[in-house]
Parts: structure tokens; sequence; C-alpha cells
């Protein structure tokens, strides 16, 4: 190895070593600040307690909020799995004339007309169909604006099974819906696992729809309620704030690993026997 070699193997892994205590403190610091009876912003060892989450405990909407979370999230996954996992599927599988423009048309609309710029007439609609301060209608905000490009990634799913597998499905007389079921979607779960995943992740941090649609206390779910450990003049309560944002992210983080020991995101699957 030449010392030109050598200078630039170490350059490389000082540079590695900077991008990941980079990504490592912030981390170290969630981790470590909830246990901290006196937390600052500063990475210290910190001084043991458990009194931040007694405290985290004692506000009646921090758990309820959790679990709004989830029902939000788990609600959205579900639409946004179910509907474009079909209309994938009849994309892929019927000439539709003008599909690929269909499939960029709205691709492109859902990145331009974000759920900032959409609010206003959104809120109009939910208001007019009765579901303001509702979790369905928030639920359907979501999915509407998720669905797209989810139906843009899995469509490229379904173009990869062959199509020799659902001939052979019909040769014993199952239906379309049957082969669906038991033929490709079997193929494609990485694929559906994926889309999941990425559904929940983005509804478990959306703040501005539930925020905006949602009136009841008891209703908003975490990413709503964080707004709340902030003083009137703008203050955070870092204790409350490194407690709660520790467990708002441990759902994710479990949900992400078992998907990836499950599936492992590959980009194959199997036939259901």
């Amino acid at each position: 190895m030449t010392p030109r070699d050598f200078v630039g193997r170490i350059g490389f892994y000082v540079l590695i070593g900077l991008v990941t205590a980079f990504f490592a403190l912030p981390m170290l610091w969630l981790v470590g600040t909830p246990f901290d009876e006196q937390p600052g912003l500063a990475l210290s060892v910190p001084d043991p307690t458990l009194g931040n989450f007694s405290e985290l405990l004692d506000n009646r909407f921090a758990l309820p909020s959790l679990l709004n979370s989830v029902l939000l999230a788990l609600g959205t996954a579900v639409l946004v799995v179910a509907f474009a996992a079909t209309a994938a599927y009849s994309l892929s599988r019927v000439r539709i004339p003008g599909r690929d423009v269909l499939l960029y048309l709205l691709l492109l609309l859902s990145s331009i007309v974000t759920g900032t710029a959409a609010m206003v007439p959104i809120f109009l609609l939910m208001f007019e169909l009765g579901l303001i301060d509702s979790r369905v209608g928030v639920v359907l905000v979501l999915s509407g604006g998720l669905l797209p490009a989810a139906i843009f990634i899995l469509k490229d799913f379904m173009d990869s099974v062959p199509k020799s597998y659902e001939e052979s499905a019909r040769v014993f007389g199952a239906s379309a819906f049957q082969i669906l079921r038991d033929v490709v979607v079997p193929v494609i779960r990485p694929g559906l696992a994926t889309i999941a995943v990425w559904t929940i992740v983005n509804v478990w941090g959306n703040f501005l729809v539930p925020f905006i649609l949602l009136r009841d206390a008891d209703k908003q779910p975490a990413a709503v309620l964080m707004r709340t450990f902030y003083t009137e003049g703008g203050a955070p309560n870092l204790a409350l704030i490194s407690t709660f944002s520790l467990l708002f992210s441990i759902p994710v983080v479990v949900m992400y690993l078992f998907v990836n020991r499950k599936y492992g995101f590959r980009f194959y699957g199997g036939i259901k026997s």
C-alpha cells in the first residue's frame, strides 16, 4: 500500500466516523435524557431517575395519544395497502390507453399538491361530509394523500409476477379475487410490507392533518400532543419532550425490526401452497 492510499483510507475512516457520530449523538441524547434528573440540550452522563416517566404519566393525554396514533396509522395502512394492491394489479394486467401517463400524473400531483397546499379545500370537504373531529376523516385524508405513490410503487411489484402463475390458477377454476389473494399477494408480500411500513411512518409523524381536523384533545395523536410540552413563551420542557419522544419512537422501531426480520424487505416472495 502506497502512502497516498494509506492517507486516503485514513481520511475515509475519519469521514465515516464523523458521519456516524453526527447521527449517533442525537440518538444517545434521546436514550439518555429521559433518565436524567436535570436534562439539558448537551449530551452528558445522566443523573439516574424515573421521575420523568412518572411526570409524563400524570398527563392524562399522554398514553391515549399514543393509542390514537396507533389507530390512525393502522387504519390508514389497511386502506392504503388494500386499495393500492387492487389498483396496482388492475393497472398492471389491464391495458388502458394512457396508463403510464396516468401513473406519472398521479405521482406528480401527489408530490405537488401537498397536505399544506390542499388543507383549505380538504377542510371544507370534511366539513361538508360531517367528518370534522372524526378519526375516520383523518384516515381518509391521509389515505388519499399516500395512495398515488403507493400504487406507483406496487405496480412494479405486480409487473414482476409471472403471468404463468395466474394462468395456472385459472386452469383450476380460480376466480380473479382468488388469484389476487392466493397467488399474487404471497409473491408481493415484501412490497406490501414495505408500503405498510412506509404508510405507518408517514402517518405516525404527521402533525398538520390531525391538528386541523381533530378538535377533541382525547382524539389527538402523539405528534399533536407534543406541542403541549412547551410553555406559552416557547420554552421546551426537556424532561417531558425527551421522555415522550422515546416512547413515541419505540413502536416504529419495533415494527421495523419485526417486518425486517420476517420479510427482510426483499424484492421477492413465494407462492402459497
